[in-house]
């Protein structure tokens, strides 16, 4: 009875371990069955890409645009899509000149930086016609495209002059401000000035003694700064859409022995000046997107944009940057580091 027994137990064990394997056996299969869509999407992914081409047109190769180009960069090569970029350096008969030969090479996709609200307008359009793929960056034109990456300028006009209200405000200063522009046609600073504006004009203690285009320039900034502490010498704040060219501002305020006195509000693109200024108290304070995740949203756009299928010009997206507040140097890590190796 022993013997049977035994018998039947071993093949009972034989039986269970001959199902086990076949279970896993399944399981295996069931597992390589299960990856076959991941592979799939990678798959489409890479037929998407494969071949592609990306050119892109900067008003200028500054800081903040050398970190887009890097970033870019980095990223189209890992995907092996050609990207291909011009300076226009700051001429904008160049940069017209250039965007039309790139329309002519017939890119994939053409990402430009306006340099104001009308030079490229129908070019952009004649790029879409052409079936190019258009995405604009921060600056925006007229002429709305496929995509446009950057920061609600407008948003960030209004955020920043709801602090200056604050602190020059009610009663609290003398409630004189500047402001500062970049080029008077742009639509980053006239959007950031609209925006600043709607909040001024909803107090009355706020007087804004002076509103002047600086063309980006840092000198040019400290020449209007000078003057306008001059004639207003109970100046409360200055508003500025842009962080190089407040240095030159900062510097003004500083000559005329009124640091901390004249408060210094900067729109900053994050580069790293910007928060140096503000840690040495020359800024008070910088309302801040980083150029490097905008580098990298970007590429997230020509991605979506190539996989889409649509035919250039059908639909129109944003990709909104989110700006933050840098107050002191514990939110140093809202300005982007440059690598060693792209200095």
């Amino acid at each position: 009875m022993r013997r049977w027994d035994s018998l039947w137990a071993r093949k009972a064990l034989c039986s269970a371990t001959a199902a086990a394997l076949a279970a896993a056996t399944l399981g295996i299969a069931g597992g390589a069955h299960a990856a076959e869509p991941r592979e799939e999407l990678r798959a489409a992914f890479d037929k998407a890409l494969k071949g592609k081409k990306v050119a892109w047109s900067p008003v200028w190769m500054g800081v903040l645009e050398s970190e887009w180009t890097r970033n870019m960069k980095a990223h189209f090569d890992d995907y092996g899509i050609q990207f291909v970029t011009r300076d226009a350096n700051f001429k904008s008969d160049v940069q017209l000149q250039t965007v039309s030969q790139f329309i002519n090479e017939k890119p994939d996709v053409l990402i430009v930086q306006n340099p104001n609200v009308t030079l490229l307008a129908r070019e952009l359009k004649r790029a879409m016609d052409a079936g190019i793929y258009v995405i604009q960056v921060n600056m925006a034109s007229n002429q709305l495209t496929d995509a446009y990456v950057g920061v609600d300028a407008k948003d960030m006009g209004r955020r920043l002059a709801r602090d200056v209200v604050a602190e020059c405000g009610g009663g609290k200063g003398s409630g004189q401000i500047a402001i500062l522009e970049g080029e008077a046609t742009a639509a980053y600073s006239l959007d950031m000035k609209r925006g600043a504006m709607e909040i001024f004009n909803t107090d009355k203690s706020i007087k804004v003694v002076s509103s002047q285009p600086t063309n980006w320039d840092a000198n040019k900034a400290g020449e209007v700064t000078t003057t306008v502490l001059q004639q207003n010498p109970n100046l409360c704040g200055i508003l500025s859409v842009w962080g190089p060219q407040t240095a030159g501002a900062a510097q003004a305020v500083k000559a005329a022995g009124k640091t901390g006195k004249v408060k210094v509000w900067v729109a900053s693109d994050g580069q790293p000046a910007d928060c140096d200024m503000l840690e040495q108290g020359l800024f008070t304070k910088n309302l801040s997107y980083r150029a490097d995740t905008q580098g990298e949203a970007i590429v997230a756009a020509a991605l979506a944009l190539i996989q889409s299928g649509e035919k250039p010009g059908a639909k129109r997206m944003a990709f909104y940057t989110v700006p933050y507040w840098v107050n002191s140097k514990a939110d140093r890590q809202y300005c982007f580091s440059v690598p060693q190796a792209a200095k």
